[in-house]
Order: structure tokens, then C-alpha cells, then sequence
């Protein structure tokens, strides 16, 4: 086995795009299309995230408790950061992924996609006993925002920041930086409900989705509950796991499967020409009638096609040939992650 890199000297950066309204890249043409007639897609301004909700932690213990539950250190968490987590079962499976800021010392917001926030917050708060900590499901309280490429400098981000950073706006406001998308910057806003909008273009939802699945990061939904170890959607290489840590439900198989070099999937970047859906299986040439994997995350293309994040055996990249929901289903063709994976230590 090889031995793992953990500064951040060692590992490859994703250069961001931050001048003006840049276009990106065209994506790849429908067979027959002549590339010169497809058009560049601007992405640019602010969304309503709708789908996303909030769990409010609050109390001394708050960051204690979550530490004990979560993929991610929170005891440590600082004010100027932002934690990637998962939630996971007894034998390592995903049951919920979140982004989470401590913008008060006792206080602890977890951002995570709203049809599973009910059943999530239901779990975590059976394990509370003891602990000097009340969790509330707090969506209403919070309107949350997406930033993409200028309307990042326009309300007051640095565009070049790593993602994982918050920055506070006065008392009230959180921006936290994302993993970009083909390049372009990206950021969560979290501000009090009734509070002014941040500044920028409207950017339709549709874009905005489609930006989450170019950036790599699986946001867990319920279709695809209990179907992933943290390490089949990346996590452990976006700073989504900290294997240093304490005890959580499920750290023993999260840690063997890293530390013993048995990762087996591995999450990827696809295109497809027609659409694909969230909990879909992945077929591999040779083989109509055992999967190799499953559909993460998808998200129609705005040129045309969909673009989709596909959880499945390394060793299917080889085989190729890789179909959505059937042997005979809409072709995936895998393009480069915009980050690094770790290799196993």
C-alpha cells in the first residue's frame, strides 16, 4: 500500500475562474453536432435553495455531540471554517451528508438536502440523552442562497477562497465556499429568514444543479440512503471524513476500508444524452445483468444531455461501456473530477 498525503502542500488545487462573466467551457457535443453551433453557458448570479434545509444544534455540549455522530471533527470546528460531514449507520452506510458552521460558540448549523432533514433529525436527536444540546429542525428560521462566479466579489467573498471557508457578513450573515464548477467559483449563503437577498443576477435553479454535480460533491438524497460508505462518494478526499477522531456509528467500517486498501467504488464524473435519475444502477460492457454501480447525483445539462455523479466499481472503468438503468440504457461517458482522489493508506 502506499502511503497517504495529508498536507495541503501535497495535494493538486482546482484553479478557480474569477474574471468577469466567463463562459464556460462548451460541453460535449450530441453525436452528429457540429461543435461551433452549440452555445457557451454562463454561470453566474444567486438561486433559492428550496430544497436544502437546516438542523440547528444549540447548547454547551452542541459540538461534542455532533463530533460523537458525525464523519468530521466538530469539536474543533472554528468560526472561519466549514465541515463536510456524513452521517452514517452502524456498518458505515451514508444516511445523511451536510455542510456545518459554528457561527456562535455554542451554536451549530448543519445544511442538508430537505427530504431527508425529518427522518435525519429524528435519529440524531435519540442519541442526545445527556448531552447539554437541543436540535431543531430550524428551515424556516434561515433562508439559504447560491453564489456562482461574479456575485461572489459583489457581495463582499473572496472568489479564490478554499472551499470549506466561511466568512461571516456582520452578526447575522454566513458565506461558506464550495468546491467549484468547471472552474467557476461557488458559495452557500446562510442569512436569517426576511433577510435582504444577496446581490446579483437571478441564476435559474436549474443551473444551480446542475453546478452541484460539476463540482463533485454528492449531496445525499433519499433515493440513495444506506447505499454508500463515505468513501464510495469521495468524501474522504474532500475533506468529507477525519480520520483522526473519535468514535462515531460507523468508524470502524469506514476506517478499514481506508486503512486495509479494500475501497472498491469509487465515485465518478459522467455525461449522458438522456436523462438519468438519482438511484439508478450502472451496467458495464459485458455484463446486461449484474450493476457496477449506482447513479449519486444528476442533473440536466444546460446545452443538452445530463451530467450525473456515479458511485461504482473502479474496475468498470476498464471494462467500459457503462449504461444507465440497463445493459441497453443512455450511454455514460466519464470526464476528470475537478479534485484528486486520496489513494489508500
Amino acid at each position: 500500500m502506499t502511503e497517504k498525503k495529508t498536507e495541503a502542500s501535497d495535494r493538486k488545487t482546482v484553479p478557480l475562474r474569477t474574471e468577469g462573466l466567463e463562459p464556460l467551457p462548451p460541453r460535449r457535443n450530441k453525436p452528429g453536432h457540429d461543435n461551433s453551433a452549440m452555445t457557451t453557458v454562463v454561470l453566474n448570479g444567486v438561486t433559492a435553495l428550496s430544497h436544502l434545509g437546516v438542523i440547528r444544534a444549540e447548547g454547551p455540549d452542541a459540538a461534542s455531540f455532533l463530533h460523537g455522530q458525525l464523519t468530521q471533527d466538530f469539536s474543533l470546528l472554528g468560526a472561519s471554517d466549514a465541515r463536510l460531514a456524513a452521517l452514517c449507520t452502524a456498518k458505515g452506510r451514508v444516511i445523511a451528508s451536510f455542510i456545518g458552521i459554528k457561527p456562535q460558540p455554542d451554536l451549530i448549523l448543519l445544511v442538508c438536502s430537505r427530504d431527508i432533514l425529518a427522518v435525519t433529525l429524528k435519529r440524531l436527536s435519540m442519541y442526545v440523552l445527556r448531552a447539554k444540546a437541543k436540535l431543531t429542525d430550524a428551515t424556516e428560521q434561515y433562508a439559504l442562497y447560491g453564489l456562482a462566479g461574479t456575485a461572489l466579489t459583489a457581495n463582499g467573498l473572496d472568489a479564490a477562497a478554499a472551499p470549506g471557508k466561511r466568512t461571516a457578513i456582520g452578526d447575522e450573515v454566513s458565506a461558506v465556499s464550495l468546491y467549484p464548477a468547471d472552474g467557476v467559483p461557488r458559495a452557500l449563503w446562510i442569512a436569517p429568514a426576511g433577510h435582504a437577498a444577496p446581490a446579483g443576477p437571478t441564476l435559474d435553479d436549474n443551473l444551480w444543479q446542475w453546478s452541484e454535480v460539476r463540482s463533485g460533491i454528492v449531496t445525499l438524497t433519499t433515493p440513495v440512503i444506506e447505499a454508500f460508505v463515505p468513501q464510495m462518494i469521495n468524501y474522504e478526499s474532500v475533506g468529507g471524513v477525519n480520520f483522526k477522531k473519535g468514535c462515531y456509528p460507523g468508524q470502524e467500517v469506514v476506517a478499514r476500508s481506508q486503512f486495509r486498501g479494500t475501497l472498491k467504488r469509487r465515485t465518478y464524473l459522467v455525461q449522458a444524452d438522456a436523462p438519468v435519475s438519482v438511484g439508478q444502477e450502472v451496467f458495464a460492457a459485458g455484463d446486461a445483468e449484474q450493476p457496477v454501480g449506482t447513479v449519486a447525483q444528476a442533473a440536466p445539462a444546460p446545452d443538452g444531455g445530463w451530467s450525473a455523479l456515479i458511485s461504482m466499481q473502479i474496475a468498470a472503468l476498464e471494462a467500459g461501456g457503462l449504461r444507465a438503468g440497463a445493459a441497453d440504457g443512455p450511454a455514460l461517458t466519464v470526464e476528470p473530477l475537478p479534485y484528486p482522489l486520496l489513494e489508500d493508506i
